[in-house]
């Protein structure tokens, strides 16, 4: 699993949400987390009553599919959504198993959170500018307990899922420590039933790749991990923000004559939303993590692009693109430096 800390004997020695366990917090660091909750008396009793998901048509375990089901999903959802039928690779299997496991997380993500509006519990917010969260799939299957059932899925499509989970791209969101700690919060607190979301940015590019040329020299070439799609994201168009940068202070009179001071921003964004279900180990608790990207007000300048200046007919989308494009920018430079304020 990714996160070491998540482990089932946590889920017998955490406090529970609204309780002091002194000798849990001292022993466990994911303890400490629900140990701080504790400060303020929550509503309910988040973590004594996770939401209780609907039977789904499956085997746990080792046991399998029940009557090739799960493997006629797979194969459905390769064929309406990629249009594949037949001379299908290890990628292909790995879209397949991943947009029919996404239908089960995103359930357990709805049921979680209409348990949550329906108590009304405190939350955790971890906010971090980078999420090393690894790859999904074997997360997620074995989470959920759905490892026999699609192990033996692929395997009657003739693939290994060890060797089809190999083709899913990381998720260039992180780079070392800070993200990989903040992983495994969102892992544990999930895996604890503790309320609690991540906030982050979604990174079109992330890092880099390290590459080697022909003559033998590094060379870092961008790491285009979005381009075939990720199943593991709800975009959330109807959840955006205005983000205003730079610009000036004015000094106004309001309709009562009182002086005031109205900013006026030089440069306006849209913060759209993506949310990334985190289902824990062993129980039907499905957190979330929150990643938001940048795009533009307007999207193009027509008049711009008929005038011939077709740089300038693309300039917006391109500044507020790349505010979201890479984790940490070279700085280097002043426009580095702006950037990665």
């Amino acid at each position: 699993q990714r996160c070491p800390l998540a482990t089932t004997a946590m889920l017998h020695t955490a406090p529970k949400v609204g309780s002091v366990n002194r000798q849990a917090s001292a022993k466990a660091p994911v303890a400490r987390v629900a140990s701080v909750r504790s400060r303020a008396p929550l509503k309910c009793n988040a973590v004594a009553q996770p939401p209780e998901l609907e039977a789904v048509p499956r085997s746990v375990g080792s046991n399998g599919s029940a009557n090739g089901a799960t493997s006629k999903e797979i194969v459905k959802h390769l064929r309406y959504f990629f249009g594949k039928n037949d001379h299908l690779s290890q990628r292909d299997a790995y879209h397949g198993a991943a947009w029919t496991v996404r239908e089960r997380l995103i359930d357990a993500f709805d049921k979680t959170h209409a348990h949550w509006a329906e108590k009304d519990p405190k939350f955790v917010y971890y906010l971090s500018a980078e999420f090393l969260m690894g790859r999904s799939l074997i997360n997620t299957v074995y989470n959920l307990g759905l490892e026999g059932e699609f192990a033996k899925a692929l395997n009657q499509l003739g693939f290994d899922m060890e060797a089809a989970a190999d083709a899913e791209r990381d998720a260039a969101l992180g780079n070392g420590g800070l993200g990989r700690l903040a992983a495994c919060f969102l892992d544990s607190m999930a895996t604890l039933d503790l309320p609690g979301w991540g906030y982050g940015i979604r990174y079109k590019y992330g890092m880099f790749k390290q590459l080697i040329d022909g003559k033998g020299y590094q060379k870092e070439v961008p790491d285009i991990w979005l381009q075939d799609g990720n199943p593991w994201e709800i975009r959330r168009n109807d959840i955006r923000f205005k983000v205003a940068f730079g610009g000036k202070v004015e000094r106004k009179k309001d309709a009562s004559g009182k002086e005031v001071a109205v900013w006026k921003p030089s440069e306006e964004v849209w913060a759209v939303a993506y949310d990334n279900p985190i289902p824990g180990y062993g129980t039907p608790t499905c957190g979330n993590l929150r990643l938001w990207d940048a795009l533009p007000l307007d999207e193009f300048d027509l008049g711009a692009f008929n005038a011939g200046e077709y740089d300038k007919a693309m300039e917006a989308r391109e500044k507020a693109e790349a505010i979201s494009a890479v984790l940490y920018p070279n700085d280097s430079t002043p426009e580095g430096k702006e950037l990665r304020l």
